[in-house]
């Protein structure tokens, strides 16, 4: 007849010593995570009372967007939590702990307040950034290039710190380590460097601004400048997409910055008319008197007119040739009065260049160039401007009988059959 097996209880092959030793160990435990909530409690508390004294105090000072911002990245939470270590790494020696253990525990502990004073430093430099964009000289000059190196100096910093200290070694021999892989530090921080060197030079040089319109066609850029970072510059295009540059590139590559149109007051205007080359002629005495009418070139006309006269005059019998004689010309009349009509336009700076030339003839007409400054530089008041006086310029032609150059449509085509 079987007997039934019965198991033995799971603590009954533990010797007493062995089971002291496991409530120690459990006692321990417990304490530790007693600490840890504990801990973790009087943080936040300091964290509240820290945060409710700076904002009375920089309110009073006149700064609370600076309060706002260090409780937004958390600085006094972190320093809430860096006190209490440093209260508890001055009582360990007073616990009854093994060496090995209590060892432990500082090296921990101390890593941990090494990790919160550096996430305060690092809240600090975010509270600045914040604070300086939000100020006028901020809307120009970002200054987030540096922010975001200073972060990373910091966290090199506190990586070392926290590595000597856990392996109970002193910070300067993990330097001096690093100093034998230096030609692999720049290898893998090369894009940091050169970045670091363009956003230096380009703020120094004043290359480029938060809100510049910049144009860099090898990189699809063409729009305003958004963000200026450490490594990336952002550029929001006119149909709202966004490319990113790399800084480096935009200091070693070329690219147009139209800040200083705007900063001028004066938008350029150069824009062609093609006139047919086929209507372009002498005028006639009628002709003339018919283009006095216009008060725009009435003086020009009177003024050529003399000049004519007279030096028709010094060529004597030779004027009974139509060939020499010195005429008045319809596409020259028209020039005279687009210089005219620009000159006396009241949205056209009157300071800066206004010329209505005639280009080299093309297949295509003989280009008349109007080249003149807008005195607005917004782009739709610009179009605006822009258009009216070609609107103008174009329904005039006729009155001086030319016409502009067009290449033949179908229609055109279709008629001649």
């Amino acid at each position: 007849m079987q007997q039934d097996v019965v198991s033995a209880p799971f603590f009954d092959h533990l010797t007493p010593n062995e089971l002291l030793r496991d409530a120690e160990w459990a006692g321990i435990g417990m304490a530790v995570l007693a600490g840890l909530l504990l801990l973790v409690a009087i943080a936040l508390l300091i964290a509240r009372v820290l945060g409710s004294v700076a904002r009375r105090a920089l309110r009073i000072v006149g700064r609370p967007d600076w309060a706002e911002s260090l409780i937004r990245h958390r600085v006094f939470r972190s320093i809430g939590f860096a006190l209490p270590l440093l209260v508890v790494l001055s009582n360990l020696p007073l616990l009854a702990l093994p060496p090995d253990l209590a060892g432990l525990l500082v090296r921990l502990f101390t890593s941990a307040g090494v990790v919160f004073v550096f996430l305060a430093l690092i809240g600090v430099l975010r509270t600045w950034e914040d604070v300086y964009s939000a100020s006028n000289k901020g809307q120009t000059r970002s200054i987030k290039g540096y922010v975001e190196l200073g972060r990373i100096l910091l966290w090199a910093i506190c990586a070392i710190l926290v590595v000597s200290i856990m392996m109970d070694r002193s910070p300067l021999l993990m330097l001096s380590g690093l100093g034998a892989l230096s030609a692999v530090l720049l290898l893998v921080f090369k894009d940091t460097l050169l970045s670091l060197v363009a956003s230096t030079q380009m703020s120094n040089y004043d290359m480029l601004r938060l809100g510049d319109w910049i144009e860099m066609p090898q990189a699809g850029a063409d729009g305003f400048v958004i963000d200026m970072a450490l490594h990336t510059v952002k550029v929001q295009n006119w149909d709202k997409t966004v490319t990113t540059i790399p800084t480096y590139k935009l200091f070693s590559e070329s690219f147009r910055n139209w800040r200083h149109m705007f900063e001028s007051g004066g938008r350029r205007i150069k824009r062609t008319l093609r006139i047919d080359a086929g209507t372009v002629r002498f005028l006639t005495e009628s002709e003339i008197d018919e283009l006095g009418r216009y008060a725009l070139i009435r003086d020009y006309l009177g003024g050529k007119q003399v000049e004519l006269e007279e030096t028709n005059r010094r060529l004597g019998e030779l004027t009974e040739i139509a060939a020499n004689r010195r005429r008045l010309t319809n596409i020259g009349t028209f020039r005279a009065y687009a210089k005219a009509y620009i000159e006396r336009h009241p949205e056209i700076r009157h300071d800066m260049l206004m010329i209505a030339r005639m280009m080299e003839p093309q297949s295509d007409g003989i280009p008349i160039e109007i080249y003149c400054f807008t005195n607005n530089t917004a782009w739709v008041e610009y179009e605006r401007i822009q258009g009216d006086i070609f609107d103008h310029l174009l329904a005039i032609l006729p009155e001086f009988w030319l016409r502009l150059y067009q290449a033949p449509a179908g229609s055109d085509l279709s008629r001649l059959r």
